[in-house]
């Protein structure tokens, strides 16, 4: 059966071959003729020098990696190469400065970023914090208090605020009435030397909020979804949450999965939002969403009401295991809850992107997008998961995860994350490349798998034991798609290597595409963790041994071991429910390698991803 199937293939090829012969001869006006690839890709990078120089850039150092083998600076294409990437790189600076100029300050740190990458020193150069808080200033004066203090934040983050700065956002946050806003920088004003601060703003700011004062910030989130019919009956269909405001203009966060019907295109049903405040005089108002981060479960709402509260993202804390931690939300429809709880485990990977903090506070449905706080009112994180069955075993997104989907899901709409395309394990070594996912940003400039990622952006990244590939996710995630990111790897023999790639936007479902497309053998790497080599030669080979199981992997949890021998049967795509099952016939050596028959379920939105 098998020498019949490669017999197949062998006369499909041919007859294609001299199909595309016959095409050729038969029209011969169809293609320009002696035209090469390389002039071609030449001829593209051409028409984006001027108006587009980051694409430009990114198609010069794919071009670098396709023909780096027939390198010759006195070959004319080589040169024409060198002459683009200077006048991208002049154009790319020219924009750069333009948006300064018109006072896009938010643009002109993204360009910042991408000339970074190419390692070009402009005058600009370092001025990251000036923008940003030039930036603060310009949504202070636009009424955006919100995205003025997240800019001023960061500002300060990267170079301490002036006195005369500081001052200014620490007096705005006490008229605002954000205690803990008010507290972050009232540490920047002592910082930059103040003395003689008003006694009254230093006594609010020291000041502490209760649950009792902090559970007035906090909504029922209501989205009714009209009547479902089950077993002939009529049954409304409505979903719970909870919100929280983190701006007096009426913005509140919650998660993604409760208003999801709101946004979503491919829910075609009713679907209307309300938030209520949970006492006796309060009805049900209108709220719409503003922006949303899937990847991150966050979603931003508004609604045309002023609160007695707001939280602050600002003063944000990142706890630790056994602190103390509020939730707050209304379970099953019981608003203004309070429980307690401590921080059980830091460091879980049940998202896309990062990790977040496991809690043993009581949380219930409706409890989702309810905030999470410390004994000093400081926001921890964002209740967004739960196990029923389990009780204690609740899941909140860290606050500073949410400082930095914030801005995003400020500017409106779905947020758009960058993506490189490529899937990390963790090792003695650092972050390897396992898997690199075809038509992506990372397969384009031949990423080889193997490789460790040695720095991003000229930067070391380090983390904990288990925690370097979220951190990895950290440093990219504020980054815009279309922007270039610089990666410096180091071979499997040891050789570094650098590649200048320009992020495209992150799927809702990373490897779903790769999942479709790719041979089965590879797919398993990124889904199943499980590196394979064939064991015969063929095309149509399906017998294969494990080379490498990645630790906490779906197939490590299955128990399959290095050098056990896999035959793939049947891979299944389930697209609606995102996920994947593969069915496949295995030897186990832990088991004197009696045969076995297995199905191994998978998601197909990794956390391991880049």
């Amino acid at each position: 059966m098998k020498k019949i199937k490669e017999t197949i293939f062998i006369v499909t090829v041919l007859f294609l071959i001299f199909s595309c012969q016959s095409m050729n001869n038969n029209d011969k006006n169809s293609l320009t003729p002696g035209r090469s690839t390389s002039s071609i890709r030449l001829a593209d990078i051409k028409a984006q020098v001027t108006n587009n120089p980051v694409y430009a850039l990114n198609l010069i150092y794919v071009y670098k990696e396709v023909y780096s083998a027939s390198k010759n600076s006195e070959n004319s294409e080589w040169k024409q190469i060198a002459q683009y990437e200077d006048e991208a790189i002049k154009n790319l600076c020219l924009m750069q400065e333009r948006a300064i100029e018109q006072g896009k300050w938010e643009e002109a740190v993204s360009l910042g970023r991408s000339i970074a990458s190419v390692g070009i020193k402009t005058a600009n150069t370092g001025m990251e914090s000036v923008f940003l808080l030039a930036d603060a200033k310009k949504k202070l004066s636009e009424k955006n208090t919100l995205g003025a203090f997240l800019s001023a934040v960061k500002s300060h983050e990267i170079r301490p605020l002036e006195l005369e700065s500081a001052m200014m956002f620490f007096e705005k946050a006490v008229e605002a009435k954000q205690r803990r806003t008010a507290s972050f920088f009232l540490s920047a004003v002592e910082k930059a030397g103040g003395k003689n601060i008003p006694e009254r703003l230093r006594e609010y700011a020291l000041g502490r909020d209760t649950a009792t004062d902090m559970i007035k910030g906090v909504a029922t989130v209501l989205v009714d979804r009209g009547v479902r019919i089950e077993r002939g009956m009529g049954i409304p269909d409505r979903v719970l949450g909870s919100a929280f405001f983190v701006d007096a203009s009426g913005l509140l966060i919650t998660n993604y999965h409760v208003i999801s019907s709101e946004v979503d295109p491919k829910y075609k049903g009713y679907s209307r939002m309300y938030i209520r405040m949970g006492d006796s005089t309060s009805s049900r108002v209108p709220a719409r969403v503003i922006g949303w981060d899937k990847a991150m479960d966050l979603a931003l709402i508004k609604t045309e009401m002023e609160s007695e509260y707001v939280f602050s993202v600002v003063d944000r804390v990142v706890p630790h295991v056994g602190d103390t931690v509020l939730a707050m939300g209304s379970p099953v429809g019981l608003e203004k809850t309070v429980t307690s709880g401590i921080v059980s485990a830091l460091g879980r990977r049940l998202l896309q992107i990062g990790d977040v903090i496991q809690i043993d506070a009581a949380v219930n449905s409706g409890n989702s997008g309810g905030p999470v706080v410390d004994n000093e009112g400081r926001l921890v994180g964002i209740v967004f998961a739960g196990i029923p069955q389990y009780q204690g075993l609740n899941f909140a997104v860290p606050a500073e995860r949410l400082a930095a989907a914030l801005p995003a899901m400020i500017n409106g709409g779905k947020s758009q994350r960058p993506w490189l395309g490529i899937t990390l394990c963790e090792t003695y070594s650092g972050a390897e490349i396992i898997y690199t996912a075809p038509n992506t940003p990372s397969f384009q400039h031949n990423v080889a798998e193997g490789s460790v990622i040695r720095t991003i952006n000229g930067n070391i990244v380090t983390a904990p034991q288990g925690g370097l590939i979220p951190a990895m996710q950290s440093v990219i995630f504020p980054f815009a798609p279309g922007e270039l990111v610089a990666l410096e790897m180091a071979d499997q023999n040891g050789i570094i290597k650098k590649y200048i790639i320009m992020t495209a936007v992150r799927p809702d479902l990373p490897l779903l595409d790769a999942a479709k497309i790719d041979k089965r053998e590879r797919i398993a790497a990124p889904l199943y963790g499980m590196l394979l080599t064939p064991l015969q030669s063929g095309f149509f080979s399906s017998n294969f041994r494990v080379d490498k199981v990645v630790r906490g992997s779906v197939s490590d949890e299955a128990g399959i071991s290095e050098n056990d021998p896999v035959t793939i049967n049947k891979l299944r795509i389930m697209e609606n429910d995102g996920y994947a099952l593969m069915d496949i016939t295995i030897k186990k050596r832990r088991m004197g390698y009696l045969e076995t028959n297995m199905q191994l379920p998978t998601w197909l939105d990794s956390p391991d991803t880049l």
